[in-house]
């Protein structure tokens, strides 16, 4: 038997464990004294370990045919480099399987997984790993079986085969929604051991606006950072998805710790006339690559500037709503003038002024400098609120000759959202404080008690007996 050399992936392990086993093998028993070939009319045990190991009897006067043992079997199909512990029942081994994922621990590095939902999301996992996106494993969850038997992910997920014989779900969010529910054991089967969780999607879709506040409900209950990136969708699309998208979203920022934006329609800004649609959206599926990339690279990749997990949480961890800005400059003044795209970027719908918390990403080839961070940085700086908590990194990229790229993840805009029940409870309690707070200067008086009075008083409004209590504030 050839040793020394392990079967090729492409030549197919299980086809070798079906080739001819007949021939001795007298260097395996050499090595091995304690594993004896078996008779026909022992084959039921061979799978129990030997008590005690016997003195090697003299071969019988007429050998019959030689049956070898499991062991043997694997090691003529693979090369002796298999445990010789293998086929022992007795020896418990610890096993990670999708269902028990290796802890963080294990691997001194944050755990990051990026799960795409829905088509959005499906095409989006793809660009990334085109990009190759380090550092990170990719997961696709999907109701279209086809999107997902041509994904690059690691680890796929079809949910709703009984509901849509895996067709997809019709830009229904309520069917997209169940589907995620019935395979909520195996979302977190999938999801445990997370530090970090990206979900990526389209809002206004099926699958995407339905499925995904589940996943992000799921990545909570196993502590994971959680931040949703989706897109919403371009005008013509229809008015009918873009309502879907904004029922999507809000369920979603009430489920993750960061929810970010993505106009498309805003895209059309910075698109040529003649780009075709299908370039437009994949420059809408590249926008969300660039999103997460930006913020997993702060932590995965060694960089000038280097960052922690706990840098990103403490910026991102429940911080509600956030803005994404992205900027790419080349030439003498290309970190200033990324710097200034990004926080001028036509992907922020509003300007990042307000923003309290930013997370700063600079990316740069070889030669980028630390003057060129430090500019970069105080751009964004002056440009952000005076009390504004900036945590930044900087990496480099040897892909990248003359470009230097900025992705600015502002937060902080409003008070910290908490999770789940919490956070609805708190929700409920600042409408009614901001109701009150919002009363105009001079409201409208439906009813006066005197009519006679009216004129007397003229545009005195503050008296409280001259104003109906409205129903949200409490009677007492």
């Amino acid at each position: 038997m050839p040793t020394g050399k392990r079967a090729s992936m492409r030549e197919g392990p299980l086809a070798a464990l079906f080739r001819k086993t007949s021939e001795d093998l007298p260097q395996e028993d050499a090595r091995q004294p304690g594993v004896r070939a078996k008779s026909r009319g022992s084959a039921g045990a061979e799978g129990r370990p030997a008590a005690r190991s016997e003195p090697q009897r003299a071969a019988p006067t007429e050998p019959g045919p030689q049956v070898r043992t499991p062991k043997e079997r694997l090691q003529h199909a693979f090369s002796a480099e298999i445990p010789h512990n293998l086929p022992d029942p007795s020896r418990q081994v610890d096993v990670y399987a999708r269902s028990e994922r290796a802890p963080s621990s294990v691997t001194g590095k944050p755990i990051i997984r990026v799960v795409g939902v829905g088509g959005a999301g499906v095409n989006a996992i793809n660009r990334m790993v085109e990009a190759e996106v380090e550092g990170v494993e990719f997961l696709a969850i999907n109701t279209d079986l086809q999107s997902l038997q041509t994904c690059a992910a690691h680890d796929t997920l079809h949910i709703g085969g009984g509901v849509t014989r895996g067709l997809g779900s019709g830009s229904d969010p309520e069917l997209g929604h169940l589907a995620a529910r019935e395979e909520h054991d195996r979302i977190k089967a999938m999801l445990r051991g997370s530090d970090m969780v990206f979900i990526a999607a389209g809002a206004g879709g099926g699958t995407g606006t339905g499925a995904a506040p589940v996943v992000a409900q799921v990545a909570s209950e196993v502590g994971a950072l959680t931040v949703g990136i989706v897109t919403r969708p371009f005008q013509f699309e229809g008015s009918r998805r873009s309502e879907q998208a904004d029922v999507g979203i809000r369920a979603l920022k009430a489920e993750v710790d960061t929810l970010i934006v993505v106009p498309n329609n805003r895209l059309l800004s910075v698109l040529d006339r003649n780009t075709s649609i299908v370039e437009a959206f994949r420059v809408a599926d590249d926008v969300l690559r660039q999103g997460v990339q930006g913020v997993a690279d702060l932590v995965t990749l060694p960089g000038l500037i280097n960052l922690d997990f706990a840098d990103v949480r403490t910026i991102m961890s429940g911080a509600g709503s956030a803005l994404l800005g992205i900027g790419m400059g080349s030439g003498d003044n290309r970190a200033l003038d990324a710097a200034e795209r990004a926080v001028s970027s036509p992907l922020l719908e509003t300007s990042v002024e307000g923003a309290r918390s930013i997370l700063l990403s600079i990316t740069g080839g070889l030669d980028l400098s630390l003057w060129e961070v430090n500019e970069a940085a105080r751009a964004v700086s002056d440009a952000a609120h005076p009390d504004a908590n900036i945590i930044f990194g900087a990496m480099v990229d040897e892909k990248l000759s003359d470009q230097v790229w900025v992705t600015v993840v502002a937060t902080g805009f409003s008070e910290r959202a908490p999770r789940a029940f919490e956070r609805d409870l708190a929700g409920r309690e600042r409408a009614s404080r901001s109701d009150l707070r919002e009363l105009p200067a001079e409201p409208r008086i439906s009813r006066m008690r005197d009519p006679a009075r009216a004129g007397r008083l003229g545009g005195a409004t503050s008296i409280p007996e001259q104003l109906d209590v409205p129903e949200f504030i409490p009677r007492r």
